[in-house]
């Protein structure tokens, strides 16, 4: 989805109470359930019905009475709500949001992966293309990575993909040799480094730390506090639904918080009288920004742009989910 298209974002339409009023309208006209994903633009998550992470939102759809579902979020997460909801219409106001961590690996190269390790089990996050979870024996999510993998028996090998980060922080917990890693990544998410982590926490000793566990700087995260750095009970490596559940317990007056930037509008909501600060304020993931007031509301008037997958494929994909959510804690997604 990321390739050479041009990806300049849709505007031209103002966030005002005439748009409000417009898409709130078209809405109810469709039998339409507004789904926004945390790091979408505060004014799309202002006028969702549901906020959430990926794999929340695409239960809570297929849980709604409602005919449509616009997912205002990136492509792998509509297409779930569609593996999920396969006889509802889903829209994505906009199809060129993709995901650089989605892209990191085809259905091609997973193939071929397992052909190099026969009999291996594959499980793959969440975020991955639906072709990608139809390939995959079990889907994770941040959630309950750890007790996915350790579902499985030690003597098989295990392919853990698209996410180098996610992966690292599972074979650390788990001490698991036999978990081989995809060196995928997502590049917002990669770019909150160790370094950067490091003088903030030192800049705010007396914070929290929200860390994703696709964060380049988790791994220096744990590491701070193993060497004292920063207090241990401090740190904490948090999918981004359990941020929320995090910011209305945590006792610091100041957070600091590494994942995409579009979360702190819903920890601000959260939790109002605590300070959350981005750890990298530059974390903007532009294929989120994409789903704009105006490409929401092109997508309520013309029916932009449906979401459509395979049957075997949705099938297959829906076999790996459901199979996820049996284990252990499945959390909202990622």
């Amino acid at each position: 989805m990321t390739g050479t298209l041009d990806l300049t974002p849709l505007t031209g339409v103002e966030p005002d109470q005439a748009w409000r009023d417009e898409v709130l309208e078209l809405a109810r006209q469709q039998d339409a359930v507004l789904l926004a994903h945390n790091y979408q633009l505060p004014e799309i998550q202002d006028i969702a019905d549901h906020t959430g992470d990926s794999l929340a939102l695409s239960r809570i759809a297929a849980e709604s009475d409602a005919a449509t579902i616009i997912f205002c979020g990136v492509h792998f997460m509509a297409e779930t709500a569609k593996i999920l909801s396969p006889d509802k219409r889903v829209l994505i106001p906009d199809a060129r949001a993709g995901c650089s961590l989605a892209d990191s690996i085809t259905a091609d190269e997973l193939r071929a992966w397992k052909a190099e390790h026969p009999g291996a089990v594959v499980v793959s996050y969440v975020n991955t293309t639906a072709a990608v979870k139809a390939e995959t024996d079990i889907c994770c999510t941040s959630s309950n990575a750890v007790d996915v993998v350790a579902s499985i028996p030690a003597d098989k090998e295990v392919l853990f993909l698209p996410d180098q980060f996610l992966g690292a922080h599972v074979k650390r917990v788990t001490g698991r040799a036999n978990l081989h890693i995809w060196a995928g990544e997502c590049h917002v998410h990669a770019g909150i480094n160790g370094p950067e982590l490091a003088q903030r926490a030192a800049d705010n000793p007396d914070a929290d730390l929200f860390i994703h566990p696709e964060c380049g700087c988790a791994t220096s995260a744990l590491y701070l506090a193993g060497e004292g750095a920063v207090p241990a009970d401090k740190v904490k490596i948090l999918s981004t639904g359990d941020m929320v559940t995090q910011a209305r317990a945590t006792k610091a007056s100041t957070v600091l918080v590494a994942t995409e930037i579009g979360m702190l509008h819903q920890l601000r909501k959260a939790a109002p009288g605590i300070d959350f600060r981005a750890v990298n304020d530059r974390a903007s993931c532009r294929y989120m920004k994409m789903i704009t007031p105006a490409a929401l509301l092109r997508s309520l008037r013309e029916g932009r742009d449906e979401v459509h997958v395979d049957a075997d494929i949705a099938a297959r994909a829906r076999g790996a989910v459901q199979r996820m959510i049996e284990i252990g804690k499945p959390g909202g997604g990622e």
